[in-house]
């Protein structure tokens, strides 16, 4: 039994992480840096909830072929 809230929080800040990677990875700007300052104590939680919301992302694969009763 999954919880539908804490999966939508995760997954919009995986995706605002991904965004950011591409912003690096197309621009070389970091909006978490550009935001809230490069390896402040703000932006390393920020990584680190990104980091650990892919690590969470990651049960979703056990999930693919299940369908919802």
């Amino acid at each position: 039994m999954r919880n539908r809230a804490i999966d939508a929080i995760i997954l919009t800040l995986v995706i605002i992480g991904a965004i950011n990677w591409g912003l690096i990875g197309f621009f070389g700007f970091n909006l978490v840096s550009a935001v809230f300052g490069s390896m402040t104590w703000v932006s390393r939680i920020i990584y680190a909830l990104v980091g650990l919301g892919g690590l969470y992302l990651i049960s979703f694969y056990g999930n693919l072929g299940e369908e919802e009763a």
